[in-house]
């Protein structure tokens, strides 16, 4: 059986296919238009091979205008899974009435059936109530008026920017506290969920995104410019403070991705997760930042040798600390180096102090 995530690319693949400037899109909305109602399944698999029953095969490349006479009659459209062949018209699909559907009509109960039995794309146009709805396997998706996803899109990236603002000032409060050796487990586990919430809200943003299509290319720019390099920070967050050897480091962002809306606001989840108990009491244990995170921020200094550099100092503060002479020891840092990562800890450390006070 799939899981949700598997489910939830695979929905998005799927409304790609019909978004706003394809050539299928446009195809579906002169079909509404006229209001004539359509089925059209989007693949030729075996499976729905074995469903055609007469009609007739015509195999010419796709059109919208070639999409919008067909659909005037009343069987199933099959195309090519990549829409660039109308491959079938006209045909009537055997499906098995073993298979449960919650539809009612029986053009959308035909199609739930059909997406079902074979985990293709089908789409059913509704005459009477003027709707578009996408099956694929399991997963039943009604694509909306493109204003209305417009509108929900741009209170979405209002929303963005709020919580962003709100990381902001906690990671900022974690750096502060980094360099004053004053990290808990809470302030960790504060900025992992405050991540996680923002990275929720762009999966939202994504999926209005995909349905817009070329319309969606400016709230795309918009979400991109206000979320750089967060799943990157929260990574490198992760990787600071895990202490959960008994498992991978991919298994712990899995985790984490996987809590709910709900799970995430008990931070005791979080510190579980990282390897710290679920006691109440885990959030006031005092932590030491390995330096992922600060590092990364150091112009020029490839991961390989951040990696280098915590082999040999395993702490942030012994890092902090080090003379140039012994940074100039670790390999793949020489004196050049040296004085730069020493510089850039000093100007991040003076940026996150007067930052924390803005």
């Amino acid at each position: 059986m799939k899981n949700s995530k598997v489910d939830e690319i695979e929905l998005f693949d799927a409304i790609k296919l019909i978004a706003p400037g394809t050539q299928l899109r446009e195809g579906l909305e002169n079909v509404l238009k006229a209001k004539t109602g359509g089925l059209i399944v989007v693949g030729d698999s075996e499976e729905v091979k074995s469903m055609i029953d007469g009609g007739f095969s015509i195999n010419v490349d796709f059109s919208p205008a070639y999409l919008y006479e067909l659909c005037k009659m009343d069987g199933a459209i099959v195309l090519s899974g990549d829409c660039k062949k109308i491959l079938y018209a006209n045909t009537q699909m055997m499906t098995d009435p073993s298979i449960r559907s919650s539809e009612t009509g029986t053009r959308h109960r035909t199609a739930e059936r059909i997406a079902k039995a074979t985990d293709q794309v089908v789409i059913a146009i509704s005459e009477r109530r003027n709707i578009i709805t996408l099956y694929k396997g399991n997963i039943k998706y009604i694509i909306q008026d493109t204003t209305k996803i417009l509108t929900k899109a741009n209170q979405a990236i209002q929303t963005l920017e709020k919580y962003k603002s709100v990381l902001d000032q906690a990671m900022i409060n974690l750096s502060a506290l980094e360099f004053e050796d004053l990290v808990t487990v809470y302030d960790v586990s504060t900025v992992i969920q405050r991540t996680e919430m923002v990275v929720k809200i762009v999966y939202e943003i994504e999926k209005y995104i995909y349905e817009l299509g070329n319309e969606g290319r400016l709230i795309n720019m918009q979400m991109e410019e206000l979320v750089a390099n967060v799943k990157e920070d929260g990574m490198y967050v992760v990787k600071d403070y895990n202490i959960n050897t008994e498992e991978e480091e991919d298994t712990i962002h899995k985790k984490i991705h996987e809590l709910s809306s709900e799970e995430l606001l008990d931070l005791s989840a979080i510190a579980k997760i990282l390897g710290y108990g679920s006691d109440i009491n885990a959030l006031d244990i005092s932590v030491y930042p390995r330096g992922y995170r600060i590092l990364n921020k150091i112009p020029r200094l490839p991961l390989a040798v951040i990696s280098n550099l915590i082999e040999q100092f395993p702490s942030f503060q012994k890092i902090l600390k080090a003379s140039t002479e012994q940074l100039d020891e670790v390999e793949g840092i020489g004196e050049v180096r040296a004085r730069a990562i020493k510089e850039g800890l000093r100007r991040l450390q003076e940026q996150v102090l007067l930052d924390r006070h803005i």
